[in-house]
């Protein structure tokens, strides 16, 4: 019988998660279209994401001299060169794109594109659900799941931190991963001493932490 009752509670708490998770996509994903999964390029470049805004310029071409926001799809509209993608490229990679695109355009010489992050704007991640402060955050340094909560203000009332998901946009398709922050928040009551196996997701530009 007791049995019976704590399958009926588990099942009710994962459906109140899946009806977090489902009303949180739409809003996610006309935020996070494609995220870079990684901000720095191994040449130490920052990567551009969604919502950055950019100064995209031609050397000498004053008409061609724009800023730009990238798109939720990660893209942006340029003259001659059409839409180009930004999103997961460094600023570099755009610009030879650009150059490509309109190099047959001019007669003499290659022509020089320089592109530059005004504002990355894009470097945020979003935490929503029952939690105290919920938005979108900046990602200033490294942040863990319980980082994120903190940041909106923790947990609200009856909100369920066992069963939260970090909602991620994969090269496939959106990522829906379990996270338990239930253990965490008890504090020395459930953790063992010395080094945690488990670690904690990091979340990066894009990502959504839902505490149903």
């Amino acid at each position: 019988m007791r049995q019976g009752q704590n399958d009926r509670q588990s099942a009710r708490r994962w459906c109140r998660a899946a009806v977090y998770t489902t009303l949180c996509l739409g809003a996610w994903s006309a935020h996070a279209a494609e995220p870079a999964r990684s901000v720095i390029a191994p040449s130490g470049e920052y990567r551009v994401n969604a919502g950055d805004e950019l100064d995209v310029s031609v050397w000498g071409e004053e008409r061609m001299q724009k800023t730009v926001r990238v798109l939720p799809d990660g893209t942006f509209a340029f003259p001659l060169a059409g839409r180009v993608s930004a999103s997961g490229n460094t600023p570099r990679e755009i610009a030879d794109t650009i150059t490509g695109r309109i190099k047959s355009n001019f007669r003499d010489s290659v022509p020089e594109v320089t592109v530059i992050v005004r504002d990355p704007a894009g470097m945020r991640f979003f935490v929503v659900g029952k939690v105290r402060t919920p938005g979108s955050y900046p990602i200033s340094r490294s942040v863990n799941a319980l980082q994120a909560l903190s940041m909106a203000g923790g947990a609200a009332d009856f909100a369920d931190v066992s069963h939260a998901v970090l909602l991620r946009q994969g090269t496939r398709g959106q990522v829906v991963e379990p996270v338990d922050l239930g253990q965490m928040l008890k504090g020395g009551r459930a953790l063992s001493p010395g080094v945690q196996t488990t670690e904690l997701p990091m979340l990066g530009a894009g990502d959504v932490l839902v505490i149903p």
